[in-house]
């Protein structure tokens, strides 16, 4: 039987990593949030990345590129967001291929709590 790894590459099986969150577990700190919406990226289930949207940011409707394909995530660096932290930020590098041509998109991500749980700002 094949395990799959988890998108976010984190090294672990997806029913370890990002599968729980994405079930509905609450995900520890801003990072493991933010790994589990590149999965959610990479996987195409954009009901969960707006359900971990913070409500005042979260557009209506999210309509995701299935010829984009996500592929790599590079962690450069975080601010608070830990398990006693009430707001963190995550850099990132997401790689990506669309049309056969490859690109990256850098984000230094805003996270926040809300009701204890972790929500992507901005």
């Amino acid at each position: 039987m094949t395990t799959l790894r988890c998108p976010c590459q984190s090294g672990l099986p997806y029913d370890e990593c990002c599968g729980p969150i994405h079930s509905g577990a609450a995900a520890p700190t801003a990072e493991k949030l933010m790994r589990s919406r590149f999965s959610a990226f990479a996987l195409g289930r954009s009901a969960y990345l707006l359900a971990s949207w913070h409500p005042s940011t979260r557009p209506a409707a999210l309509d995701l590129d299935p010829e984009v394909r996500w592929f790599r995530l590079d962690i450069l660096g975080r601010t608070g967001g830990g398990l006693l932290d009430q707001v963190g930020t995550v850099e990132f590098d997401a790689h990506y291929r669309h049309n056969g041509a490859t690109g990256i998109q850098h984000e230094n991500s805003r996270f926040t709590r809300v009701d204890g749980r972790w929500a992507f700002l901005e």
